[in-house]
Parts: C-alpha cells; structure tokens; sequence
C-alpha cells in the first residue's frame, strides 16, 4: 500500500505559497492508517524507547497510538500555557520569530530512552526544540520519526539523532 496516495495537498495554505500536506484522509483510510502504525513501528522499535514524544498536535495522533503498539509510554510536547501542573519549557527560533515548548515537568526521567514523533519535518525548527528541551530534561534522544519529510528545507540539521521518515516531497 502507498500512503502516500492518501495524503492531500492543500494550496495556499496556511498562507499563499505554502502547500499543506494534510494527513486527515490518512487518518480516515482505516487500512492505511493502520499500514503507516505498522511502519513506523518497525522503524522505532530498533531504538528500544520507554516513551514517546509527540509534537503538538498531529504528533500526538502519530506517537500515541504508535506508545499502544510499542508498549511503551506516551508524552505530549505542547505550546507554552497548554498543560496543567509543573512544566519545563524551551524557547527555539523559527523562520520568522521564536517559540516555546513545554513539557510536563515530571514527564520523563533521568536518561530515559525518547523518541520524538510529528506528522511532518520542514525546516527542523520545531523537532530541533522538542530535541532541546528532553535533553535538557535529562532525556536519552534515540531517534526522530515522522510521516512526511520535506526535502531541501534542512530539516535534518537541526536533529543530531537517526530520522526515519515515511515519505518525502521536494518542498
């Protein structure tokens, strides 16, 4: 099965000149969603992780299900103010300005093994600060994985950690 025939593009969005690749048709072909779980399993499965780590929002549709079929625990990176309780943040530059993620404080443990996990890597900005932010946490990064790569942005120069990515479209 291609999963990639069940990826939509959508132009000019979210501003004029961006296409959007949007994984909601993926998600909504049982069969295909289910075949991109099962890659992305033997994928991270090598990297022997205790825990997850998805990237605010579609990350989290990646990476729990993804926890379920791993047998390992399951972790949200989210935008600053979103979870309740003690957090620790990390404030990274994109393209055009900054911003900050957070994670719960006590969401993972000294040297626990983490893979980072989002629908799509672009330009690395937003990977490159969830990579920041557990290892300052005192996280062992084992690796990155993500649905969709977009090539010729310089994702991978900001993750020093093995990236596997499902598929690949020149930006």
């Amino acid at each position: 099965m291609d999963i990639a025939d069940h990826i939509r593009t959508i132009p000019d969005f979210p501003k004029p000149g961006i296409l959007f690749y949007d994984i909601s048709t993926l998600l909504a072909h049982p069969q295909a969603w289910r075949h991109t779980v099962d890659l992305l399993a033997v994928a991270i499965r090598q990297h022997e992780p205790d825990m997850l780590a998805g990237i605010e929002s579609r990350g989290f549709l990646v990476a729990a299900p993804l926890a379920l079929q791993l047998g390992c625990g399951f972790m949200m990176l989210r935008k600053e103010g979103k979870l309740p309780g003690d957090t620790v943040s990390y404030t990274y530059d994109l393209e055009y300005g900054s911003d900050t993620m957070e994670m719960q404080a006590d969401a993972v443990q000294e040297g626990q093994k983490v893979v980072i996990l989002d629908d799509l890597l672009a330009t690395g900005g937003t990977a490159g600060g969830a990579l920041r932010l557990l290892r300052d946490s005192g996280a062992d990064v084992r690796a990155a994985a993500f649905i969709i790569e977009l090539d010729g942005l310089g994702g991978r120069d900001h993750l020093d950690v093995p990236i596997t990515s499902l598929l690949q479209f020149e930006a």
